[in-house]
């Protein structure tokens, strides 16, 4: 067997989930452990959690995890795939889930504001149910693992698996289509909640180690850990970043359902949501700002998830790491071309400060 696919295989704990959601590293989660194998290293801060594949990597190696991203709709998943430790969501309650309730009042944001962009309106009306009613589950766990469920519900039936664009006529118009994503945005979504409830309840274990996940500005993180896991958001060569508010928003709506309406950017077709402007979405302030992440985390292990074409480049990352840490490495992968990406050219890497 090959040693990556010996280390992977090796590794310990519950079913890994799935995920369509850009900038996933689950495809590289074997060699990534592969060099991280080879630090001596207990905790672990995953700083730009994302889907948390990686912290959800890491607890089955029986580290102690600490996941962390700005979006809380990653959070919310990583509470209940990477905090969670045993509470699953009861399969018996799920078509009380999926229905009106008599006795609760249900707003109709979704139908009201999003008619004609992501979902039909039947589609609409759905999610307007099912998210009030998430909302209303006491377990914080049940409710995490509900809501990471339907965050994948939504994005397996988008085109792109993205909220970047009004576009549901993809979905809809009547044409000969030569891929076969139709089947699945065509599925109800009753079929992929229950999928993915069964999925994410198959996926919860007791590392025997206790890990948790927060939702902040990475800056902000209290504590101290042996080893710093960064994959920030990606800034090509060309100056534009992935925004991945932006892209997700609608998750985020989700997250954040008391507060959606207020927030929704009326004036643009998509209807996303307004937030905050991140330092690392920016060529402006990218540089400066791992330059405090570095310093905030000099005496930990620091180790970059990167791409070769990247901004800042590989150089300037290294260099900014030598200002902290006497030995920095570059670990290159290889062949791997990201879903979407047009570049051909880029390679990933992993850049070991130590």
């Amino acid at each position: 067997m090959p040693l990556q696919e010996e280390l992977f295989e090796s590794v310990r704990g519950g079913c890994p989930p799935s995920t369509r959601y850009q900038g996933s590293k689950q495809k590289l989660l074997p060699w990534i452990w592969e060099n991280l194998s080879k630090i001596p290293f207990y905790s672990v801060l995953d700083a730009f959690g994302g889907t948390g594949s990686v912290s959800y990597m890491l607890k089955r190696q029986c580290k102690q995890v600490t996941f962390n991203d700005y979006l809380k709709s990653n959070y919310l998943s990583a509470l209940a795939l990477v905090e969670n430790e045993k509470s699953r969501f009861p399969e018996e309650e799920l078509p009380a889930a999926m229905v009106r309730q008599p006795n609760r009042e249900y707003a109709s944001l979704i139908q009201e504001n999003y008619h004609d962009i992501y979902y039909t309106d039947e589609e609409n009306r759905w999610l307007d149910t099912v998210v009030q009613n998430i909302s209303a589950i006491d377990n914080e766990n049940e409710r995490a693992l509900a809501f990471h469920s339907l965050f994948q519900s939504c994005i397996v039936k988008r085109p792109y698996n993205l909220f970047h664009r009004k576009n549901l006529y993809m979905r809809t118009a009547d044409v000969e289509r030569r891929f076969g994503n139709k089947a699945t945005w065509d599925t109800p979504f009753q079929v992929h909640f229950e999928r993915f409830i069964s999925e994410s309840n198959s996926a919860v274990f007791d590392s025997g180690v206790k890990c948790r996940a927060l939702n902040s500005d990475v800056l902000k993180v209290g504590g101290e850990f042996d080893l710093v896991y960064m994959d920030p958001p990606y800034i090509n060569s060309s100056g534009v970043g992935v925004d991945y508010f932006e892209f997700y928003h609608f998750l985020e709506g989700l997250a954040n359902y008391g507060t959606w309406e207020e927030r929704i950017d009326r004036g643009r077709k998509h209807r996303p949501l307004m937030g905050p402007t991140s330092l690392w979405s920016s060529s402006k302030t990218i540089h400066d700002a791992f330059r405090k992440l570095f310093r905030r985390f000099s005496d930990s292990v620091l180790v970059v998830s990167y791409r070769s074409d990247g901004l800042p480049s590989c150089s300037t990352l290294v260099s900014l790491l030598e200002e902290v840490k006497a030995h920095v490495d570059v670990v290159h992968y290889g062949e791997y071309k990201y879903v979407l990406s047009k570049n051909g050219e880029s390679k990933e890497m992993l850049i070991i400060a130590q």
